[in-house]
């Protein structure tokens, strides 16, 4: 299984498994998951649960 990567910039994990630092998210029925960068600079719109698309 390849390494996944972040649904924003790409940036792809180091292992299979998701560093803690990575988000996981539930959008419109796909799991998506985006690195701490990527997290961090959008943690408002995660936490109101906005799709994405708004951020």
């Amino acid at each position: 299984m390849a390494n996944p990567s972040c649904a924003l910039c790409g940036t792809q994990a180091p292992t299979e498994d998701l560093p803690l630092t990575w988000v996981t998210s539930l959008e419109n029925g796909r799991k998506l998951v985006y690195c701490d960068r990527c997290a961090r600079e959008n943690v408002r719109g995660i936490e109101g649960k906005l799709d994405s698309l708004w951020w």
